[in-house]
């Protein structure tokens, strides 16, 4: 267990990197602002368990991999651009719902939130060697289990990123009502969350580890 100085630093530390505006941020925000805060509180949940999966990863040495196989990395951005590309499409093409119809589609909804939220956070490569070059400057072997130490600080990151986005959620949920009740700015907002998403395919597919 990492000692309270260094857990100290380590919060001061996440909620400086979290609100710092980023691609979880932006589609957080769309999609609160487009489908309401119980989307938007999903779509978290899904980052934040993608986060919980890479510092797994991270504890059992498998983040090593994209350093060591630069193809291993290559292979998961193009994966994740992909992706993001598909739900751009999705978002696009599909049919705005009546008030009714999001309603009765409120938990599957919820479901397809976590889903996007969290596919677009672990097949993001550079999520991985970020925990990669951070986690380590706060991780001590005398502390006990080095594994342990990296799922609190995870944990520490995660709660710092709901008290942020919490907030931001709230925010931009109660000025949602003009989009939910009528179509045409409905479909204004389909067409933003698919730019939003293109623009995080061409980010993710352009970058590289550095």
């Amino acid at each position: 267990m990492p000692d309270f100085e260094t857990l100290v630093l380590f919060t001061i530390a996440a909620i400086a990197l979290v609100v710092v505006p980023g691609p979880n941020m932006l589609l957080i925000a769309t999609r609160s602002a487009t489908r309401g805060a119980f989307a938007g509180m999903a779509t978290y949940v899904g980052i934040a368990t993608g986060s919980y999966l890479h510092a797994t990863f991270l504890a059992l040495g498998l983040s090593q991999i994209f350093l060591a196989i630069p193809m291993a990395y290559d292979a998961v951005r193009i994966a994740g651009a992909i992706y993001l590309l598909c739900l751009a499409w999705q978002s696009f093409t599909s049919v705005p719902s009546g008030q009714n119809q999001l309603q009765d589609r409120h938990k599957a909804n919820a479901w397809t939130m976590f889903r996007q939220g969290l596919l677009t956070n672990f097949l993001n490569p550079k999520v991985a060697l970020f925990f990669l070059a951070l986690f380590p400057q706060f991780l001590d072997p005398n502390q006990g289990s080095v594994a342990l130490q990296i799922l609190v600080l995870a944990m520490i990151l995660n709660l710092s990123a709901l008290l942020i986005y919490g907030g931001m959620i709230v925010v931009v949920a109660k000025s949602r009502s003009a989009v939910a009740q009528n179509p045409t700015t409905r479909r204004i907002g389909q067409y933003f969350t698919g730019l939003v998403f293109c623009g995080l395919a061409v980010r993710l597919a352009l970058d590289d580890r550095h």
